[in-house]
């Protein structure tokens, strides 16, 4: 045991010494988190809108000053036809256009009111996401003006959208960064670690030692594993007080799961770094296998059930795609770990076959 533990102090060492891999294993982290947190975001802001209002009354005045009130939307101009409307979205002049019916006020009291939102398609996922904004602004306002009686759904159906009732884009990405960091980490520097020690020929050497290939294995990956928690505890800080997501459901779940994730992660970058002799190769093998399509298949960007067949069966031997699903469940939705068995049961089953696979692929190749 006194030889693991020395052998566990000299990787601590070689990391520590190593100013660009400190700055990958703990500045990454922060910077990733920043970047989709704030730089990197789906929501919807300064909105051009253009207003198509023929009745001009106290009401709909009203409105649109509630829609040009917060930072969503900034009322742009005010048209007269709806011919209008087309030339100013060929001219690039709006990005979404409000048409109100005639004598809107008057209809109110009828329930015959009506709103249209018109948005530019071109990008489907930003008019749904401009269309839900002006949705809630209307069914908010509908319900402060409408007289009694008459629902709001007279103006514009109600949408309730739950757990992320602002719709930041912050509580996607971070359970998505989360997945990402902890697989790069894991996966990539451990592989890299024991490569190098292949392409440097220093491999048989330290096998030859008092401690015996299993433990100097596990030496290399313990402090990868340290500094993984240490990176989830930051990621966790940053998300909670600078990007305001909340951990709604058990944070000691959630540090088991994180942990059994970390686990898989780590058993994967032993199964590269059996399969690969330089430590290019391993950086490009980690990159390709593990970091383009931890960010497009698992879920992180886009929706899996939008994906053709063939990029759904790739994604469901992804790791990260199972922990993002268990982070989201756990920290946005706030579920009990009841409804996170089958994530867990999956990433168990993975850590299980990598473990064992790597292992012998890494006995074998050093017979």
């Amino acid at each position: 045991m006194k030889q693991f533990i020395a052998f566990v102090r000299k990787e601590f060492f070689h990391i520590f010494r190593d100013r660009r891999t400190m700055l990958i294993l703990l500045g990454m982290p922060i910077v990733q988190i920043i970047l989709f947190g704030f730089a990197i975001t789906t929501e919807v802001k300064n909105v051009r809108l253009a207003v198509l209002d023929p009745s001009n009354d106290i009401v709909t005045r009203r409105i649109i000053d509630r829609m040009a009130a917060g930072e969503y939307f900034s009322v742009t101009c005010y048209l007269h036809t709806r011919e209008e409307i087309e030339a100013c979205f060929r001219k690039g002049d709006i990005d979404m256009a409000i048409v109100f019916s005639e004598q809107f006020a008057n209809h109110l009291y009828t329930g015959d009111a009506r709103v249209q939102l018109i948005c530019d398609a071109t990008d489907p996922n930003i008019a749904t996401t401009q269309a839900g904004y002006a949705a809630n602004i209307l069914s908010a306002a509908g319900r402060e003006m409408l007289p009694p009686g008459v629902q709001a759904s007279a103006i514009v159906p109600e949408v309730k959208l739950l757990y992320n009732p602002q719709m930041k884009s912050a509580y996607n990405f971070v359970p998505g960064v989360m997945g990402l960091i902890l697989m790069l980490i894991c996966a990539m520097m451990t592989s890299i670690s024991i490569v190098r020690e292949k392409e440097t020929g220093t491999m048989e050497v330290l096998l030859v030692s008092p401690v015996k290939p299993l433990f100097f294995i596990l030496s290399k990956a313990v402090p990868y594993f340290v500094l993984s928690f240490v990176n989830l505890t930051t990621i966790l800080l940053l998300s909670v007080y600078m990007l305001n997501v909340p951990v709604a459901g058990s944070l000691l779940w959630l540090i088991v799961v994180s942990l059994l994730f970390i686990f898989v992660s780590l058993s994967l970058g032993l199964l590269i770094s059996s399969l690969m002799r330089t430590q290019v190769a391993a950086m490009l093998a980690s990159g390709l296998i593990l970091m383009m399509p931890t960010m497009l298949l698992s879920g992180m960007i886009f929706p899996i059930e939008s994906m053709p067949l063939l990029l759904q069966g790739i994604s469901a031997v992804l790791p990260a795609r199972w922990y993002i699903q268990a982070v989201r469940k756990l920290m946005i939705e706030g579920v009990d770990i009841s409804l996170v068995l089958t994530e867990i049961s999956i990433l168990a089953i993975m850590a299980i076959v990598l473990i064992t696979v790597s292992f012998k692929k890494f006995k074998n190749r050093l017979e």
